[in-house]
């Protein structure tokens, strides 16, 4: 089936390209508008209903007008001379914040915008006053948004806002501070705009120059850059239109990582069939191009097919997740991959035909074959020294694996950008409690649904002003309806906190639980409780995930291999690169920086993306390795000739998977998780697939494919091309 569909799109190569063009541009126009209707705001929103702090939400929700996609932001005003605020000034604070709640703050939008694509984020906010300074040196007033504090558009309106409520306080003499989730997002991403930008220059940079050194060619270049964005926005189309129509939600933070994964995946694949096609019209130099696209796209494609379904195998072990935010991302990067492995079989095969012996230009590599580089002197010194290279290799691997000795997990929000919204929040921290802003709410319903009474809850009250950490107990709130009560809990420690969610999580719902009036359920949310929950769905998923993950990858090895000892080899050899690279993120921002530990989802999702990306390189190499055994000689000679002729297209796409992890770090909050996937993906391409494999396959032979040992064969097939002897012209320093 493989060749077949190579096959239709090498011999109407014009009509693939075509029709792949028409299916970027127009899923891609779609793709950000479909996204923007499918993301959750909140982390809370992935939790399962059975979880104390998803019970709390719903019983805002129902009782109380919270939206799940609110969110809240927090203006500090005062007098710009510096005095404490007086009777009449809190009067026309308070004045101005009523005018303010009636105004519409429209969306800022660019002409050049088609209206049908744009969601229009104009709203009303919410605005009503929090509380007053102890000292009176300032009031703070709540400002509640509805919309995704990551989506562009939803930071405009707030943007608006604050210039609005900037200018119509200075007016009155007083100055404004916002902080809360939606201004710190806003600002870290004003901040870090230019880092991004250079960031996506310089993995764009960096694609082009490892092509042009590589290939010396124009075309070889930029072609992998065009291919995967055209491929890339049909896949963001298909995953926000997927999620559309079976009404699966999505983090914000999804479609950053289809884009980097697309873009990794997208250049590997097709720098696998540009080094194969080079290698082909090299040795078979009166073959016509289409027919050598034809029959290196089928031969590669069956490598391409297992590792972009290893890929989909791995990610679909994500539905048995109970935190929503892992079990939507596995079918977002699932549906994202599978559209990429389906344009690296019709659109990338359809390039080769239809630029043939061009796609070089204007490089002369093809009139001759290279000198022995430094990939022939590596499969060279794997062949003489396998043992002495597959104990080097361990060696690494296990001392960098040491380092996840006494690892932990920080749930808290990584982003320590400075920014006006942190500044404004360490000044409210120093005459309030850390948690005046983002309150943890205690909510209380009747068992059997009749009204309450407020006065039913001093007790609770007075017993959860006892909680050491708390630093003020809020009055209580009755729902309109008087079937629910909320009670809001000002702590000490930072929302975001350990010490925050170890107080929501042990005495505040302890104090709840025996202290609420009888006849009464009480549950406990807000930030710190609903990431103390996370914790406990985290802790459940990655005992759940990763054994399942492992069977699924070891399953389609066997099937792709048919061996049992090499793709045990093979898990052995990622199992040991997901250990070392996560223990060189608990070394360096752990033990090194002093943070509180490695972020929550990092063991997730470097298990699945170090293993399941990390073994493409590893099929890639076995698969032509088992290609070589099946010619006439030693074993240890089939694994330097596989090495020789796959190291410069390991490396070259381990580079470019790592250089697009890399830009990650541009993302405030994500420097652990870019600094992780770019060690995985390079100790997986040039440690994992370049020594280890090889070294094993080397001592083992062709007992490796027990019990189906490749037999030797010849002549070697037509799109198995032979051996090449290289000539005596000198050629450039290169890889292979």
């Amino acid at each position: 089936m493989i060749r077949a569909l190579t096959g239709f799109s090498t011999r109407h190569a014009w009509k693939v390209i075509a029709l792949w063009a028409v299916l970027g541009m127009g899923l891609g126009v779609l793709g950000p508008m479909l996204m923007s209707r499918v993301t959750e705001s909140q982390s809370g929103d992935f939790l399962p209903r059975s979880y104390d702090s998803a019970a709390a939400q719903r019983i805002g929700e129902e009782h109380f007008g919270v939206k799940s996609d609110a969110t809240t932001v927090t203006v500090l005003v005062a007098r710009t001379d510096g005095k404490a605020l007086g009777a009449a000034d809190q009067q026309r604070i308070e004045s101005e914040a009523a005018k303010l709640a009636t105004h519409r703050v429209t969306m800022p939008r660019r002409a050049d915008d088609p209206e049908f694509l744009v969601t229009d984020r104009s709203q009303t906010p919410r605005i009503a006053p929090a509380t007053v300074a102890p000292d009176r040196t300032f009031e703070l007033l709540s400002v509640e948004f509805t919309g995704n504090a990551s989506e562009e558009g939803v930071q405009g309106v707030f943007k608006a806002f604050r210039d609005d409520a900037r200018t119509r306080f200075a007016d009155l003499g007083m100055r404004t501070g916002f902080t809360g989730g939606l201004a710190q997002v806003s600002d870290s991403a004003d901040a870090n705009r230019t880092a991004a930008t250079i960031g996506s220059a310089l993995v764009t940079g960096l694609i082009v120059l490892l092509n042009v050194l590589v290939f010396r060619s124009v075309l070889a270049a930029v072609l992998p850059l065009l291919a995967v964005a055209v491929i890339g926005g049909a896949a963001t189309g298909a995953v926000a239109g997927a999620a559309s129509l079976t009404g699966l939600k999505l983090d914000a933070s999804t479609p950053s990582l289809i884009s980097v994964v697309l873009l990794g995946i997208g250049v590997d694949y097709l720098l696998f069939l540009l080094f194969r096609f080079r290698e082909q019209l090299r040795a078979r130099p009166e073959q016509p191009a289409r027919e050598a696209a034809a029959q290196v796209s089928g031969r590669v494609g069956t490598a391409i097919t297992s590792a972009a379904l290893t890929i989909v195998a791995a990610f679909a072990t994500l539905g048995v997740a109970t935190f929503g935010l892992f079990r939507s991302l596995g079918p977002a990067i699932a549906v994202a991959v599978l559209v990429m492995l389906l344009g690296s079989l019709t659109l990338m095969p359809a390039l080769l035909a239809a630029c043939g012996r061009k796609m070089f230009w204007p490089s002369r590599s093809l009139r001759r074959v290279p000198r022995p580089g430094l990939a022939a002197r590596l499969g060279d010194l794997v062949a003489r020294r396998p043992l002495a290279l597959l104990l080097a290799s361990v060696a690494l691997l296990g001392a960098l694996a040491a380092g996840t000795a006494g690892l932990r997990m920080n749930y808290g929000q990584a982003d320590d950008t400075r920014t006006p919204a942190t500044a404004t929040a360490e000044e409210i921290a120093r005459a309030l409690p850390a948690g005046v802003s983002d309150p943890t709410t205690v909510y209380l319903v009747a068992k059997d649904g009749g009204t309450l009474d407020a006065g039913r809850f001093d007790g609770l009250a007075h017993a959860l002003t006892g909680v050491e950490g708390v630093g003020q107990v809020g009055r209580t709130v009755l729902a309109d309806d008087h079937r629910a009560a909320r009670i809001d809990l000002y702590l000490n420690a930072d929302p975001q906190s350990q010490r925050a969610r170890d107080l929501a999580s042990g005495p505040v719902r302890a104090a709840v639980a025996a202290h609420a009036p009888q006849g009464t359920t009480g549950h406990v949310g807000g930030t710190a409780a609903i990431f103390a929950d996370i914790s406990t769905a985290v802790d459940h998923d990655l005992t759940v995930v990763f054994p399942v993950a492992a069977a699924l990858i070891a399953l389609i090895l066997l099937l792709l291999l048919r061996s049992l000892l090499a793709p045990l080899a093979l898990m052995l050899a990622v199992g040991l690169g997901f250990a070392a690279t996560l223990g060189a993120a608990t070394l360096l921002f752990q033990h090194g920086l002093g943070e509180p530990g490695v972020a929550f989802t990092l063991p997730l999702v470097l298990f699945l993306f170090v293993v399941a990306l990390g073994t493409d390189y590893n099929i890639l190499i076995t698969d032509r390795i088992r290609e070589e055994m099946h010619r006439p000689g030693p074993a240890r000679a089939a694994v330097a000739r596989a090495v020789r002729y796959t190291a410069p297209a390991i490396a070259t796409a381990g580079l470019v998977l790592a250089g697009s992890f890399a830009t990650l770090a541009t993302t405030p909050g994500s420097e652990q998780v870019a600094f992780s996937l770019t060690l995985g993906i390079l100790l997986s391409a040039l440690v994992l697939s370049l020594v280890t494999v090889p070294a094993a396959a080397a001592l083992l032979g062709r007992s490796l494919w027990w019990p189906l040992r490749p037999t030797p064969v010849a002549p070697p097939s037509a799109d198995r091309p032979p051996v090449a002897t290289p000539r005596s012209a000198p050629d450039h320093l290169r890889l292979g």
